[in-house]
C-alpha cells in the first residue's frame, strides 16, 4: 500500500473506504514509520464522508 500511496500523492485522486475509525488506522497499518507516512498523506488533504454509525 505504501508504494501506491507514494506514487499517487499530489498527482491523482485516491478513494479509501474502511470500517475502521480513524483513531485505529495507525495500529491497523502496523504502527510503524510506514504507517505514519501513509496516514500523513491520507489525512491532511482528505475529504471525509461519514455514512453513519452502523457497522456493516
Amino acid at each position: 500500500m505504501k508504494f501506491i500511496v507514494e506514487r499517487r500523492h499530489d498527482t491523482h485522486s485516491t478513494i479509501y473506504c474502511t470500517q475502521f475509525r480513524r483513531g485505529y488506522w495507525h495500529q491497523r497499518l502496523g504502527g510503524s514509520v510506514h504507517a505514519d507516512a501513509i496516514i500523513d498523506r491520507i489525512v491532511h488533504r482528505a475529504i471525509w464522508f461519514e455514512t453513519g454509525a452502523m457497522n456493516m
